[in-house]
């Protein structure tokens, strides 16, 4: 009899932590006791102010945020992984500009404009699971208040150029407060007049690298992976009323 006291005693453990691994990994966490004001943020780069690079007569593309997206897949780790979720983050709101030239770029997003884990974005990554939808808010949530600090640091921002090989841009990416300089293959597709261009591509990076701590709980039994795996389509279209685009005032 100690013996199968022993046993339920455990089993009941066992049933308790998994449930309490359930619950934190999806309830959202109450308000944060007021801190002292965090430092004055810039608010970006404005979507219409000329990057310091863009030269008088430099023809420049503006991004579509309509037709650009930017996705950030995260994994699940930890002993308990079965239990959680992978997730797609995804911006839709990018906005900067683009010269084709000198091959350069400069974009911007906000980090509470971003989605998560849209069903059409989960299935074209692959993604098998189903998290609900009070799973999804409590995901979003610890991202924004927990991991990203995004009322601090609402912004990410990435500066590209182009290097020697046509296909590789050095980009420096601003997320956290924290710049670390990649290389970004890049594939480009550009209309013969120039007007319109489109560049794809993907690459990893750590989290860590960007002094953010990966979201765990339970010890790290239950944990997002540091590796997160960025992608991007990005659009960008000469305006009509831009100069050297060749509309009519007024028109």
């Amino acid at each position: 009899m100690p013996s199968q006291n022993r046993r339920l005693s455990s089993a009941i453990r066992t049933t308790f932590l998994l449930a309490c691994a359930v619950l934190a990994a999806c309830t959202p966490l109450p308000p944060a006791p007021a801190q002292a004001p965090a430092p004055t943020v810039p608010a970006a780069i404005s979507a219409t102010s000329a990057p310091a690079w863009q030269q008088t007569g430099m023809r420049v593309l503006h991004i579509v945020p309509q037709e650009s997206l930017l996705t950030i897949t995260v994994r699940r780790g930890g002993a308990l992984a079965r239990l959680g979720h992978d997730h797609v983050i995804a911006s839709r709101t990018v906005q900067g500009v683009v010269a084709p030239a000198p091959g350069r770029a400069q974009f911007q997003f906000r980090l509470d404009e971003m989605s998560v884990d849209e069903e059409g974005l989960r299935q074209a990554a692959g993604l098998t699971t189903a998290p609900s939808a009070d799973a999804i808010a409590g995901t979003r949530h610890n991202m924004l208040v927990r991991v990203l600090d995004a009322e601090r640091y609402p912004w990410v921002s990435i500066e590209a150029r182009r290097t020697g090989d046509q296909q590789v841009f050095e980009a420096d990416i601003t997320v956290h407060g924290v710049t670390r300089t990649v290389r970004l293959p890049v594939r480009i597709e550009q209309a013969a007049d120039g007007r319109r261009l489109q560049a794809s591509g993907s690459l990893l990076l750590k989290q860590s690298d960007f002094g953010i701590v990966p979201f765990a709980i339970l010890g790290g039994a239950m944990a997002v992976q540091d590796q997160m795996e960025l992608a991007f389509r990005i659009t960008a279209r000469q305006e009509l009323s831009a100069p050297g685009s060749g509309a009519s005032p007024g028109r």
